[in-house]
């Protein structure tokens, strides 16, 4: 176990809320997890461990079914909790209707020393029936949330198919049946380091796929938005060279919604081969 891990345990028993369990779920780690766990010597603090890596939707979903309390909480081993985080959700519980099922917080996402605050400018409405809102994208990380435990009863856990977006998928069938509230300040620290390219960009399709196809009644209810979806996986295939399938989701996206000049300048692009599209993107992305 790192530095970090010891980090995001110390964070959570550093809570000015202090009415909680830790369940910290090993997931077939190979260095001194355990012993560094154990090494709190915290009677809180309850250690699971998988023998073999079964991947983070499993681990949550093993810490959920663990655990005793009526709220759910999540953290990751390399990301921290502000001191006041727990506190202030459990105000918000306290006085929030029963509709009212996930309370979650703003938050820094620190990528390559670059600090960004989510929920981020262009998300419209952050609390309440916010199902149509994260269907554009997600603004929710897991670590940031506080769930009523009887949520995960209505609408299941962590789906374990999908190789990324496990959060989002979550939290898009949450607000299918249940409002959202908001703290709009940064509790929560989440450290952000990416996989190999091509691996990470496989999962990424992979992912939207599943999404698309398990709520596609949802998306196809705006037009736009449905065709901004195509037209993302489409993009993504073009970038692991892929052109044949990424251009039939690209035209899908134009058919769908035939308004947007970018998705067409990307099907021209795509004929030039990866080299040009590749730099395209990045020349797009600084701009």
């Amino acid at each position: 176990m790192s530095a970090f891990n010891k980090a995001a345990i110390q964070s959570v028993l550093n809570q000015t809320y202090q009415d909680f369990e830790i369940i910290v779920v090993d997931d077939g780690s190979t260095d001194n997890t355990e012993e560094v766990v154990k090494n709190f010597n915290d009677s809180r603090i309850r250690y699971i461990r998988h023998e073999r890596n079964k991947g983070a939707a499993v681990a949550r979903n093993t810490g959920i079914k663990a655990a005793r309390g009526k709220y759910i909480a999540f953290q990751d081993s390399d990301d921290e909790w502000l001191p006041e985080k727990l506190e202030k959700q459990m105000k918000v519980f306290e006085n929030a209707p029963a509709k009212v099922g996930v309370v979650y917080t703003g938050f820094w996402r620190i990528e390559n020393n670059k600090k960004i605050y989510i929920p981020f400018s262009w998300v419209k409405q952050k609390e309440g029936n916010i199902h149509k809102e994260l269907l554009k994208g997600n603004f929710v990380t897991t670590q940031s949330i506080v769930a009523r435990k009887e949520c995960f009863k209505k609408v299941g856990m962590f789906d374990e198919k999908l190789p990324r977006f496990q959060d989002w998928e979550l939290v898009i069938r949450l607000s299918k049946y249940y409002n959202f509230k908001c703290i709009d300040e940064p509790l929560v620290i989440s450290y952000y380091t990416s996989d190999s390219i091509s691996a990470n960009n496989e999962a990424l399709i992979k992912a939207l796929k599943l999404i698309l196809s398990k709520h596609f009644d949802d998306f196809a209810e705006d037009k736009k938005l449905l065709s901004k979806c195509y037209f993302s996986i489409g993009h993504n295939l073009c970038l692991n060279n892929n052109f044949k399938e990424g251009r039939n989701y690209q035209i899908k996206a134009i058919k769908t919604y035939p308004f947007n000049i970018k998705y067409l300048l990307a099907i021209f692009l795509s004929f030039f081969g990866q080299d040009v599209y590749n730099k395209a993107t990045e020349i797009y992305r600084k701009l």
